[in-house]
């Protein structure tokens, strides 16, 4: 019998990404998902599936079965999520649980979670590391549940236990893209496209290809130990702008301008994009290069390509918002294009 991996939440973003890497490498590979997508048509002669909710505890323990080499935990969000992998210590070998570079704090204590104007927004000095800041762990929002859960894995050792730290995920099979602001914009053929703040904004993006990568490192060298995860050269909003027109074979006009305001979270202004950061957040990867080896086999440009296809395939035959439920709850105005050409006719009128 070969090397078996069990992945959690195996049918999503991640998930998908990570079997195919996994499978590359010679790994039996099980899908563990509560069924409410269909498997992707590129693992199901090569995967097996199990439909089980990871809010049963039993019905996950019965699910691993015997034992398994490798548990990827790729919707890990309570505290209690990390009880729950502990308790299968016994039948796990080795435990890659993705977490958020949203846990970081800069040296002032200012987090993402907790900023609500742009002063508050936290300012680093230079690519982050590991050894950077972060949030208190507890039960207040995203982030500190993510450290409660980094916390309690990492203060173990049952089993080894590799945290990961990705930001601004994006590959095919998403609920939640990022690019769809720019996707959709092509597809209604928009002729202009505005980028705030000059569109210089840079905020750390994570490929599933390279996350699956790095992950795919992770399951041969079984350690407790915590590992960023970015793409190389991370674009600016102007590069991911025009990296998602060319992908779709598009030409629009870039109009680039000083915000007119200071960002305020809640508040979606005319040329923001989920993206859009006063001052740049980019990680760096010298430990998992260091430790483990990585390298990151794909950049950007390269591979929102594929990101850009899987979304106009998969929101091609219905309404966006019942594919895109991320996206949906959280760009719920990022497309008022009537906004956008008052605020271009006022800005061609005033230069």
């Amino acid at each position: 019998m070969g090397k078996t991996a069990f992945l959690l939440g195996g049918t999503g973003q991640i998930g998908r990404a990570v079997a195919s890497a996994l499978l590359g490498d010679g790994w039996e590979v099980t899908l563990a998902s509560r069924g409410e997508r269909e498997v992707p048509p590129e693992l199901r002669d090569h995967t097996r599936h199990v439909i089980v909710d990871r809010g049963d505890t039993s019905a996950l323990t019965k699910a691993v079965g015997s034992g398994v080499d490798l548990l990827v935990d790729a919707v890990a969000f309570e505290p209690d999520h990390a009880r729950q992998l502990l308790s299968l210590s016994g039948d796990v070998g080795n435990l890659v649980v993705i977490s958020s570079g949203s846990v970081y704090a800069d040296d002032q204590g200012r987090t993402l979670d907790e900023a609500q104007r742009a002063d508050e927004l936290p300012v680093f000095r230079g690519p982050i590391r590991e050894s950077q800041a972060t949030v208190a762990p507890s039960d207040a929002n995203y982030s500190t549940k993510k450290m409660a859960i980094e916390r309690m894995l990492l203060e173990q050792d049952l089993v080894p236990v590799t945290i990961v730290r990705p930001w601004a995920i994006y590959g095919p099979g998403g609920t939640l893209s990022r690019e769809w602001h720019f996707v959709k914009r092509v597809l209604d053929q928009r002729p202009v496209v505005l980028l705030a703040d000059r569109g210089e904004s840079r905020f750390q993006t994570t490929a599933t290809a390279n996350l699956a990568e790095l992950i795919r490192l992770a399951a041969e060298w079984p350690q407790t130990s915590v590992f960023n995860c970015g793409d190389p050269d991370p674009p600016r909003v102007l590069d991911i702008a025009r990296s998602i027109a060319a992908a779709m074979d598009h030409d629009w006009a870039e109009v680039l301008f000083v915000r007119p305001e200071p960002w305020q979270r809640g508040v979606e202004a005319v040329g923001d994009t989920p993206w859009s950061v006063p001052e740049p957040i980019v990680v760096a990867m010298s430990a998992a290069q260091s430790e483990l080896g990585y390298g990151p086999v794909t950049t950007y440009d390269e591979a929102v390509r594929e990101t850009c296809e899987w979304l106009v395939s998969a929101t091609g035959t219905g309404e966006w918002e019942e594919v895109l439920t991320g996206s949906a709850a959280h760009m719920k105005d990022s497309f008022d294009y009537q906004a956008e050409d008052e605020f271009l006719r006022d800005l061609t009128a005033h230069s």
